[in-house]
């Protein structure tokens, strides 16, 4: 038995997930239905936005704060990790720039969370 909070609403619901060979079997303690799709994502292919940060050289700022345009599986955000540290930008970036296109092969995009202008004497 797994329990989890759901976050897909305010209520918040304590919610008691019977798993079986990684499925979900069935859900209690959710108040709205939105809570027993939480609970299967969460279980079978739980995803989760990547936030991290990518060198930026001769730029005003020393690293470019990135993110996903959307959540990715949860076991690839370690690689993900590893990906935006082995970047840099050399050029002016504007915030939501896209920086990689299908990042790590998927259909997800590497964006820019803020302008990085070029440095100022």
């Amino acid at each position: 038995m797994n329990k989890l909070i759901c976050i897909e609403c305010p209520v918040g619901c304590e919610l008691s997930v019977d798993v079986a060979d990684g499925k979900m079997v069935s859900v209690a303690g959710n108040q709205c239905p939105r809570g027993v799709a939480y609970a299967r994502v969460e279980i079978e292919s739980p995803l989760r936005y990547f936030t991290g940060t990518v060198a930026a050289r001769g730029l005003e700022f020393a690293m470019l704060p990135v993110r996903t345009s959307t959540p990715i599986p949860r076991s690839r955000i370690m690689e993900a990790a590893a990906a935006a540290r082995a970047m840099s930008v050399a050029k002016p970036v504007a915030c939501g720039e896209i920086l990689v296109k299908g990042f790590l092969g998927l259909t997800v995009d590497l964006i820019a969370t803020r302008d990085c202008p070029p440095k100022t004497l």
